[in-house]
């Protein structure tokens, strides 16, 4: 016979009793609990009147339990994120605003062309950095389609700069020549090589940077040669006589030039009739009605003149046309050389990579100009890799009889 506990309106043996779950000791709870076991038993399964009128009566009153007391804590939403901690977000916000002002100064030139191209090679060439990378010459270097093939970096970058001269000079056409003018000769690598060349000719390379005649002329002493020298003279006001030179060399140096008909025209006027002016220069492409430069074009070039001092460059084919309006310059070939030197951008921001411990030693201000150069080096490569810039390849001879002969000039403008 199973003996039940007796229901109520006012208490129910299935209900905790009313003090705290912790107050009650050990031994009252285990008896406690048995107690409602068995009540709640009675509750369910009783079938007389007297039980059932109260277990209906107690059914329509909620059943609490202990667990239904103890707050848990509720599951994190599939959808919610935790919040991302303060010192990460400030980092984060230190990190950007740090890249946008390097991004503001690397985008901003530093140095416009204001005829200061003196000062800027007198720097250059008295911090080191450039010839220990470069050699002793400031020009690029010419990469073979094999050698390309095999990857750039597999070629010496110095001897790559070797290889353009004795390119260019074969290109040139130029045949044993007596008196040689190396306008914008540099430390003079291309004046020395020339006077090896020709070592019956007197060589003259002209700069507008004192330090650079001066290191020209320390290296011609080291390597015991007596028919080359060094001089500061502006190229567009030049101190010889007319007819003076049987080859004029111009390698880069074009770009600083402010007046480019000025500059082809000086060249030509101290020219011997019947003698060779080769030009190299970086140009940017040709500008036409139907293929207008476009604001982002003009906006790219506008950096790359106000970086490295240049006042403005032209194309190929403009330097074809001022040649020929000289009406002094026969058999006007016009080339462009963008594969065979592009490489040269890349390779030299790699030997910098490879052997950085002269850059490193300079200090603070070196490490900031070596970082603005490497960023203006890799905006030249995609500028000629687009075909915003060209490199240009430009010779001539200067006509005995001083009148241009075009129908010769014309047809080799037209082939490019």
């Amino acid at each position: 016979m199973q003996t039940t506990l007796p229901h109520t309106a006012s208490w129910c043996p299935c209900k905790p009793l009313g003090r705290p779950f912790t107050a009650a000791a050990p031994s009252a709870r285990s008896q406690q609990q048995y107690t409602r076991r068995k009540a709640k038993a009675s509750c369910l399964h009783t079938t007389n009147d007297t039980s059932h009128q109260s277990q209906s009566q107690h059914s329509q009153e909620p059943i609490y339990h202990i667990a239904d007391e103890v707050p848990r804590p509720s599951a994190p939403s599939a959808n919610a994120s935790s919040p991302v901690p303060l010192p990460y977000v400030a980092a984060a916000a230190g990190l950007a605003l740090t890249y946008f002002a390097l991004k503001k100064v690397f985008d901003t030139p530093s140095r416009a062309y204001k005829e200061n191209v003196g000062d800027e090679y007198d720097s250059w060439t008295d911090d080191g950095v450039l010839e220990y990378y470069w050699g002793e010459h400031i020009h690029l270097g010419y990469y073979s389609e094999e050698e390309r093939q095999k990857g750039y970096k597999k070629k010496d970058f110095k001897q790559a700069k070797l290889d353009f001269v004795d390119k260019m000079l074969k290109w040139s056409g130029a045949n044993n020549p007596s008196k040689v003018l190396d306008v914008g000769c540099g430390i003079g690598g291309t004046t020395r090589i020339l006077a090896k060349n020709f070592p019956n000719a007197q060589v003259q390379g002209i700069t507008l940077s004192k330090s650079q005649v001066k290191r020209g002329g320390e290296l011609a002493a080291e390597q015991g040669l007596s028919n080359c020298s060094f001089q500061v003279m502006d190229a567009l006001h030049m101190d010889f006589p007319d007819d003076t030179f049987d080859l004029v060399w111009a390698c880069e140096s074009g770009e600083h030039m402010p007046d480019k008909k000025k500059y082809i025209e000086e060249m030509t006027r101290v020219l011997k009739p019947g003698g060779t002016i080769v030009i190299a220069c970086w140009c940017q492409r040709e500008e036409t009605p139907e293929a207008p430069l476009t604001p982002t074009e003009k906006e790219q070039l506008q950096f790359l003149y106000d970086e490295w001092a240049h006042p403005y460059f032209i194309s190929n084919l403009e330097f074809g046309r001022l040649m020929e309006g000289t009406g002094k310059l026969q058999s006007v070939e016009v080339e462009d050389w963008t594969q065979p030197t592009i490489d040269s951008w890349r390779h030299s921001i790699w030997v910098g990579v490879f052997d950085p411990w002269i850059v490193v030693f300079k200090g603070p201000v070196v490490w900031y100009r070596t970082v603005r150069e490497i960023v203006t080096l890799e905006r030249m490569h995609r500028a000629f890799d687009r075909g915003l810039m060209q490199y240009g390849m430009m010779k001539a001879v200067k006509s005995d009889t001083s009148q241009p002969k075009q129908a010769a000039s014309e047809a080799a403008l037209s082939k490019k």
